[in-house]
């Protein structure tokens, strides 16, 4: 790695968390409220980017694996110790690019889209502490401190989302995203007690030497790498814990281009790719992570199609983008999937930030009050452009290469996954399209007068814009898919003008363009009807348009039978009785003991010369009869 020192290292997530306590503790005391608080996040975030480019470079170059030990942070009696070390290899080395570039352009853009915004220490406090947290999860080498980030980054989502914690809705997302992820945590957990009993240990590589070994049973590592898989479709929003990430759309938008491009849905993705050597193992987990992967996939593309948000739009793309890769881990190719998640960072987090731009300018995010935009807002328009293209799978932008990486696989491991994954594609090119020409085309529909948003929002769009265009090219060699794992072989998506020479390529750039042409007929020329094909086909319209119900039959049925019924009566008593009641009752006995003993302090000398000759007297006699 460059012979990089290992202090600097550790710098890398040590710059966010140093950040986060100044900004929480000495700015908070001194009570700052200039930019200095985002100056201050963002020369930590840079620092901890050039260090991160500095690792990635190096393992790019030369790819393998590098323990740094730090200290023994546990010790049970030699059963367990637990030592606080870190793993760098070339799949910690791209995230790391990847959490900390993308979190130092939404640090920069925050500096408009806040601008004047209360409690901005606050909010520069815990994305500081939330890019900590991921760069914790993404290079720690145990599943201990791993499951500890884990867990940190959940909270900090849950303090952004409702970062605006007066508006009832930020509130009720927030709380709504905790508990979501929560279940599928409970299988994460699970997993790791599971693998420590059977492999003795909680080092991550040790792990899979003793899986590789034999030395764990086919059984455990299928359940641990379907427990693994159940945390990870709760952070990664996979079908069925999926409903928290739209309503998550109620925080700031900088924080939802954080989460949907670098750190909270990535984690899952990220956390399934590390532990693959297990999941390697097990048939019965990939066919599931697979499975999953493509019904996400098609099932969040189809209620994309209805939403009129924009950010909602966004948000099911996410979540069936993550299908894709859920899809691409499943199928056995790794390093695709894992391609796809770096170049989805960057046109995701873009379009969020466009989405942004355009609701700083208008006040809305609903696009049935905008339109005409493009000639009021022309770099947000093409910014947006290059990301819904990217994003299409349209050649030779960054999204053409990761996703052909996908359907590729498919195609030539799962035929009727393939069919899917190419279904996906051609709602998500019109989706996408359909908000640009809602959007940026036609007459605007709102008495306001929007405007271009400023340089420092502006600069981090077009660096993103660039990247949207050019990170798949990282792969023209297949350089970047080798590294990350598993000997992955050449293939005709090598190669600038590989597209040529392979008919896939032809194939899914003509049903990506035909999604193109029907949104560009029904929203910009009009030759169609969007209300007539909504009414012809109204049934499915209906439930697309209703997310299928899924949000309703938790909120009203589960949950309501559940907190509603005898059994949460039983709980709630217990809770009362014998939880607060054994704390009360604990609390109250020290109270009575301690004004019982105070008595005996009341500094009268008689009193305590009296006690010392019992004292004396109560020795002399054990001494006589113990003999």
């Amino acid at each position: 790695m460059n012979n990089i020192p290992e202090q600097l290292i550790w710098m890398i997530p040590g710059l966010p968390l140093a950040a986060f306590v100044a900004l929480f503790i000495l700015v908070r005391s001194l009570k700052i409220r200039s930019n200095l608080n985002g100056y201050l996040a963002i020369a930590a975030t840079a620092a901890s980017f050039a260090l991160s480019l500095w690792v990635a470079a190096g393992l790019f170059n030369a790819p393998a694996e590098h323990g740094i030990t730090g200290f023994e942070w546990l010790n049970l009696g030699g059963i367990l110790v637990i030592e606080l070390g870190l793993t760098i290899n070339p799949l910690t080395g791209i995230m790391l690019v990847v959490v900390t570039l993308v979190s130092l352009l939404v640090q920069i853009y925050s500096l408009g889209y806040m601008h004047g915004s209360k409690s901005l220490n606050r909010y520069f406090a815990f994305i500081s502490l939330f890019t900590f947290a991921m760069l914790g999860l993404v290079m720690a080498d145990n599943l201990l401190i791993m499951f500890m980030c884990w867990e940190l980054v959940g909270l900090c989502s849950y303090l952004l989302i409702g970062f605006w914690y007066h508006r009832p809705a930020a509130a009720q997302a927030a709380r709504k995203a905790f508990f979501i992820t929560r279940i599928g945590d409970f299988g994460f957990l699970a997993a790791i007690l599971l693998l420590f009993t059977s492999a003795g240990t909680l080092n991550v590589n040790d792990i899979h030497a003793a899986a590789i070994a034999g030395a764990v049973s086919s059984t455990v590592i299928t359940w641990a790498a379907l427990g693994i898989f159940m945390g990870a479709m709760g952070k990664s929003a996979q079908f069925p814990l999926h409903t928290w990430l739209p309503d998550a759309m109620e925080g700031p938008t900088p924080v939802s281009a954080l989460i949907h491009a670098a750190t909270m849905v990535a984690s899952g993705v990220f956390l399934v790719g590390r532990m693959y050597p297990l999941f390697e193992l097990s048939p019965t987990a990939l066919s599931t992570v697979a499975t999953i992967g493509a019904v996400t996939a098609l099932f969040a593309g189809t209620i994309a199609l209805v939403m009129h948000d924009i950010k909602k739009v966004l948000a099911y793309s996410t979540i069936s983008q993550l299908g894709y890769m859920m899809l691409g881990l499943g199928l056995g190719d790794v390093a695709i999937a894992l391609f796809h998640l770096f170049t989805h960072a960057f046109f995701k987090a873009l379009l969020f930030m466009g989405a942004g731009s355009v609701n700083h300018s208008t006040g809305t995010f609903d696009m049935r009050k905008m339109g005409g935009l493009a000639r009021l807002m022309p770099w947000t328009c093409a910014t947006f452009v290059i990301g819904s293209l990217s994003l299409s799978g349209i050649w030779p932008l960054a999204g053409f290469f990761s996703k052909e990486e996908i359907l590729n696989s498919a195609l030539s491991n799962q035929p009727v996954l393939f069919a899917m994954a190419l279904l996906t594609a051609f709602m998500t090119a019109f989706y996408m399209f359909r908000v640009v020409f809602l959007t940026f085309g036609g007459e605007y529909q709102s008495r306001l007068k929007p405007h271009e948003s400023g340089k420092v929002m502006i600069i981090p769009m077009l660096v993103l814009a660039v990247l949207a265009v050019s990170a798949g090219w990282l792969n023209l060699t297949g350089r970047l898919t080798t590294i990350l794992g598993h000997g992955h072989e050449q293939s005709w998506i090598y190669g600038f003008l590989g597209i040529f020479t392979h008919p896939l390529a032809w194939i899914s750039l003509a049903v990506a363009g035909s999604g193109i042409f029907l949104a560009w007929a029904m929203y910009q020329k009009r030759w169609l009807s969007a209300r007539k094909v909504a009414w012809t086909f109204r049934s499915a319209y209906t439930v697309f348009f209703h997310k299928y119900w899924i949000d309703e039959l938790y909120e009203k049925y589960i949950g309501a039978r559940l907190f509603n019924n005898g059994l949460f009566n039983l709980f709630n008593r217990f809770d009362a009785v014998v939880i607060d009641g054994t704390v009360n009752d604990v609390a109250g006995l020290n109270l009575k003991s301690s004004k019982a003993i105070r008595t005996l302090q009341n500094g009268r000398l008689t009193q305590y010369g009296l006690v010392f000759l019992f004292g004396i007297a109560a020795i002399a006699l054990l001494v006589i009869f113990t003999g």
